[in-house]
Formats: C-alpha cells, sequence, structure tokens
C-alpha cells in the first residue's frame, strides 16, 4: 500500500508502545503499577460533581448540535473572568478559542505559525514538540537541558538559537518532569523573546512564544508566572495552552482553550473549522458554569492536588530510601503536575538471563516484566536513549499502590549485575 511521505516516516508514540505492553501483561493476570500515562484513575480522581451533573444536564436538554467554531460565547466570557481573576490577564471573549482538549490547539499553534523549514525551539525533555514538528516539516532546535535546572531550560541555552526562530515551545509545569520556571528563569527568557523581536525587520515573521500552562493549578509550593503577567509586551508574542483536563481530573471531557493575539486565534479557529476539532457543546455548556464558581473550583482543585501530591510524596520519598540503601537511584522534589523524575542508572547492567540493559527502554521493558513497574523514559520526550531518567504518573495509583511497588522494583534491580 502506498501512503504519504508523512504517514510513511511518522513515529508512533512510545508511551502508547509502553501502555500496550503494559496493557497485554494486565489482561493475563499480572500486577503492574503503571506509572506511564498522564491520566488519571477515574475511580480514584473523578471530576468535580457539579461538572457532571452540569454534562449530564446539558444532554438532558439536547444542547446537542454543533457549538461556534471557536468556543461557546459562555464559555469564553467564563474563561476570561477567570484569567483576570486569577493570573490577572487581560484577555477579551474574542482572544479565547475553544477546542477539544489541548492538543488540537498545539497542533493548530504550529500549523499557523510554523512554515515548511521553519526553525521550532523546544527543551528536551518535553512532550510532543518533536512529533508537532515532524508533522509541519519544521527545522526542529532540540535545546537539552540538565539535572541541575530541574530539567527547564535556561535563557543562556535558548540564546544561541533564536536568531531566524519562529516558535519557542515551553510548558510550566513541565511534563515530564514535574518541575517549574522560576519568576527569574521564565522572566530572563521573556526578556529574550522581546529583544529578538525588536531587532527583527517589520517583514520578518516574529518570534512567538507557546506557553502550555495546563498543569497551572496542579502546583504544591511554588508559584506559577505568566509571561503576559511579568511583561505586558509580550502579549503581542505569546500563544498560551490551558483547559480542563489535568485540573479538573477531566481528561476524557475534552475542553481545552488558546488565547493570545487575536490575529493568530482568528487564523486558528479558521484552521481547526476545517478539522472539526471542537468541544462537545454539553461540556461547554458545564465548564461554562462551573468556572462561574471560582469558591467551588478551588475547593475542588485543592482536595485534588493534595491528593496527587501525596502520592508523588509517598513516591519521591520511596526512591530517596532506596538511594541510601545503596541503589543507584534519584529523584526531583515534585513541585506540580502529576510526574515525579527519577533516575536508574542501571543501563549497562547484565539481566538475569545473561544480556545487557542496553539502553532505558530495554530497562523499561525488564522492569515491567520483573517488577510490574511501568515508567515512561525522556528517549520519549527527545532525549537519547542512554541517559537514566524516567517520568512516574501517579495519576493511575492510589497512594497504597505506589507503596505496593517498592517491594517488587528493589527485587528486580538486585537481580541486575
Amino acid at each position: 500500500m502506498k501512503v504519504s511521505k508523512l504517514a510513511a516516516n511518522l513515529i508512533g508514540s512510545e508511551i502508547i508502545k509502553i501502555g500496550n505492553e503494559v496493557n497485554d501483561l494486565k489482561a493475563k493476570g499480572a500486577q503492574i503499577a503503571n506509572l506511564t500515562i498522564g491520566d488519571l484513575n477515574s475511580t480514584i480522581y473523578p471530576i468535580p460533581q457539579s461538572l457532571k451533573e452540569g454534562i449530564q444536564k446539558a444532554y438532558q436538554n439536547n444542547l446537542t448540535n454543533y457549538p461556534p467554531a471557536n468556543g461557546l460565547l459562555s464559555l469564553r466570557k467564563a474563561v476570561s473572568q477567570d484569567l483576570k481573576n486569577r493570573w490577572n490577564l487581560d484577555y477579551s471573549e474574542e482572544d479565547i478559542l475553544v477546542a477539544g482538549g489541548s492538543r488540537p490547539l498545539i497542533y493548530a499553534t504550529y500549523k499557523t505559525i510554523v512554515d515548511e523549514d521553519d526553525k521550532v525551539i523546544y527543551p528536551i525533555p518535553s512532550w510532543n514538540n518533536n512529533h508537532y514538528s515532524y508533522l509541519n516539516s519544521a527545522q526542529k532546535i532540540e535545546v537539552e537541558t540538565s539535572q541541575a535546572n530541574n530539567f527547564l531550560p535556561t535563557a543562556d541555552e535558548l540564546k544561541p538559537h533564536l536568531e531566524g526562530a519562529v516558535l519557542l515551545a515551553l510548558c510550566s509545569p513541565l511534563n515530564p518532569t514535574g518541575t517549574m520556571f522560576t519568576k527569574n528563569q521564565l522572566a530572563e527568557i521573556c526578556q529574550l523573546v522581546l529583544e529578538e523581536n525588536k531587532r527583527r525587520g517589520a517583514d520578518e515573521k516574529p518570534l512567538y512564544l507557546m506557553y502550555d500552562q495546563i498543569y497551572a493549578l496542579l502546583t504544591f509550593d511554588e508559584e506559577h508566572f505568566c509571561p503576559v503577567s511579568l511583561f505586558p509586551e509580550m502579549k503581542e508574542f505569546t500563544i498560551y495552552i490551558d483547559g480542563i483536563s489535568k485540573c479538573f481530573a477531566a481528561t476524557g471531557v475534552r475542553v481545552g482553550w488558546s488565547f493570545g493575539p487575536r490575529e493568530i486565534m482568528d487564523k486558528m479557529k479558521a484552521l481547526l473549522g476545517h478539522i472539526g476539532a471542537w468541544a462537545p457543546k454539553p461540556e461547554q455548556e458545564a465548564v461554562a458554569q462551573y468556572l462561574n464558581n471560582p469558591t467551588e473550583v478551588d475547593s475542588f482543585v485543592d482536595d485534588f492536588k493534595g491528593k496527587i501530591r501525596e502520592s508523588l510524596q509517598v513516591l519521591h520519598e520511596g526512591i530517596q530510601k532506596m538511594k541510601n540503601d545503596g541503589f543507584e537511584v534519584e529523584s526531583i522534589k515534585p513541585m506540580g503536575a502529576m510526574y515525579l523524575t527519577i533516575s536508574l542508572d542501571y543501563i549497562g547492567k547484565i539481566k538475569p538471563d545473561g544480556k545487557q540493559i542496553a539502553d532505558s527502554s530495554d530497562l523499561v521493558f525488564y522492569l515491567i516484566s520483573e517488577a510490574g513497574v511501568a515508567l515512561v523514559p525522556f528517549s520519549a520526550f527527545g532525549n537519547s536513549r542512554n541517559i537514566p531518567w524516567f517520568r512516574a504518573s501517579v495519576g493511575g495509583l492510589s497512594t497504597e499502590e505506589v507503596t505496593e511497588l517498592f517491594p517488587r522494583l528493589k527485587a528486580a534491580l538486585n537481580k541486575l549485575s
């Protein structure tokens, strides 16, 4: 069968590949602590009750026809007010675009800004920017980050690559690491973007910043910072990605929004109109009503993120105890989102069958079969398979299940020589 060059060379998701292995083993009765997916066990973490009731009521009221291409006006007004109240950001309903989750909005951002062979800059590890760059035939500039900076890019690391670039893609709290920009870190990067755009001529495309803050409400001891809050002049160059999927435990409800320069939003709206990636109308109606009750929103988020934080802390403390017991492991204190960054420095070790752990992917599948523990290597986020860092997502497990995985993990690592 003949297919397009794009389809023929498209690389599938490594996370999905690992997830398929986990599901196959679980179907055979294996006990697997699945730390791979950035999803939530909806039995442990249900969506807010009033949001659920609002969705059900909207269906009962037959709100089942097409929504407006840019989203229900009631939802865009609610988002506008929430942005003002929560982040002191001034965006009107005409500056906001609603879609079926954040993914179509990220894709639309790339498609609206990036021409073939245009330079796109993003840090690694980061989620899916490598694939979006491929889908848009972009010239990707991957800036490798380090543990010393919590795997977040610094202004000094980004600066050499800005000339000629049209898009800088950032995320905070960061998927996959659960780490966050400090005020100074983000401010220095914003200053670079402003300086670069000031340098460009009127006939040059600007350098835009895509700022994914889908996890912004799921922060612990750290404060979330926004580019436009720090520098109002960044409003001309910043496209935000946001939505309900993570902060309201609503990954399957599929309501996301983007906001930014109106001319960019209008083009993204036209693009998504051809794709049809709208959020369902009943869900939009219910989210609008829910956002208009900020006290209820804050109460839910505080409870939800408290539970996520507890599981992350149990996982972090367990890894640190293993480190103190002599295992070659490390973890970074969780700051936000639902992820813990873990190092398992066992690449090159010999398995019980006499074969060597060849790379991080090999270690992942070894731990799935020997320990019933599934992680995602940083190679799924653009890094080399030779680095021993992994993402662990706690959204699918109870705190008890997190505790129970450690004896199995220790036993499997002890079998390596």
